[in-house]
């Protein structure tokens, strides 16, 4: 039986895979913790070290239009809403999103997920010139030589969240991505607290009514934003190439055998509130019942110079040819 190493965030829904509830046919697979998963997206990108991996979307149409040999499968484990991510200084004065042109607006780095899916609702939705603004960053791209001109690196070892508070950068985004950690991805890294917002003289969130308008947007433009998806080593679907198929199956079935065994999606707080919101499951697989999300996402990125013009625009193309129902 071949062993699959594999890599996945702290899920609830995946567990039965990495527990082997949710058995894939000729595969056994041994599950590898990396904390935060975050760390293990640039050890695959960099070093392709295990043979299935959870990576950030951006993150991999950036590896594949660099020839690294990956290829996915349209698993999306994680999904956010990003109107609350936004959060100004507290003398900023800032009130609306075109304040923002001009600013300097902190991000982990500019390729981070979040980070596109931020500017691309920015500039669609509320016309911000986002080329105006400084993008300050204190980490390294998991891919390097994409960034733009309008990029500025924290040298001095500070954090985001402490230029924030010393209103050296007029707004960040939260998390993550921006202020709740700081430096590369480490153990122990997402610990640090984000600024506490409102209050005083602390930060506070562009969007106060973030909920409200990110279902909004989400009811509009069928646009739910993608946070992950599995990676899987080229040479290994070239050898099975039934494998995709396989392996798309079992996480499917390991989010059936999670939603059986437990009640709904309270498991996780916040998909639960997403799966209230929409209507719907939090985290849908497959392909046709995200393309208008995958567009979004590749449209983004060319936008943001992360894609060449001339990157494949099929979502179809993204994936390994495979059986991938809706799921």
């Amino acid at each position: 039986m071949n062993k699959l190493t594999v890599v996945v965030g702290d899920y609830p829904h995946a567990q039965p895979l990495l527990d082997g509830a949710a058995a894939m046919d000729g595969c056994l697979v041994e599950p590898v913790e990396v904390k935060p998963v975050i760390g293990a997206y640039r050890r695959m990108i960099r070093d392709l070290e295990f043979d299935v991996c959870e990576l950030a979307p951006v993150s991999y149409l950036m590896a594949r239009q660099e020839g690294i040999p990956l290829t996915a499968v349209p698993v999306f484990l994680n999904r956010r809403f990003h109107h609350g991510d936004v959060q100004c200084a507290a003398h900023s004065g800032i009130r609306v999103p075109r304040d923002l042109e001009g600013r300097r607006i902190g991000v982990r780095a500019y390729s981070v997920s979040t980070g596109v899916w931020v500017r691309g609702v920015l500039c669609d939705e509320y016309g911000v010139d986002i080329d105006s603004i400084t993008w300050v960053v204190d980490d390294d791209d998991h891919i390097e030589g994409r960034v733009p001109s309008n990029v500025e690196r924290v040298t001095d070892g500070r954090s985001l969240g402490e230029l924030l508070r010393g209103g050296e950068i007029d707004a960040a985004l939260s998390g993550n991505a921006g202020t709740g950690r700081a430096g590369a991805p480490r153990a122990g890294w997402a610990a640090a607290a984000d600024p506490e917002p409102g209050g005083g003289d602390g930060p506070y969130p562009l969007f106060p009514e973030a909920g409200t308008l990110a279902v909004d947007h989400y009811l509009r433009k069928g646009v739910y934003p993608l946070h992950s998806l599995i990676a899987v080593r080229a040479e290994l679907v070239e050898r099975d190439p039934g494998l995709p198929t396989a392996l798309y199956a079992a996480f499917a079935e390991s989010k059936r055998l999670h939603l059986g065994a437990s009640p709904g999606w309270a498991a996780v707080d916040r998909l639960a509130r997403q799966a209230s919101a929409i209507g719907g499951d939090p985290v849908p697989y497959g392909i046709g019942v995200n393309e208008p999300s995958l567009n979004a996402m590749v449209r983004y990125s060319k936008e943001q110079g992360l894609l060449d013009a001339g990157f494949p625009a099929d979502p179809r193309s993204l994936f390994a040819a495979g059986d991938y129902p809706d799921a």
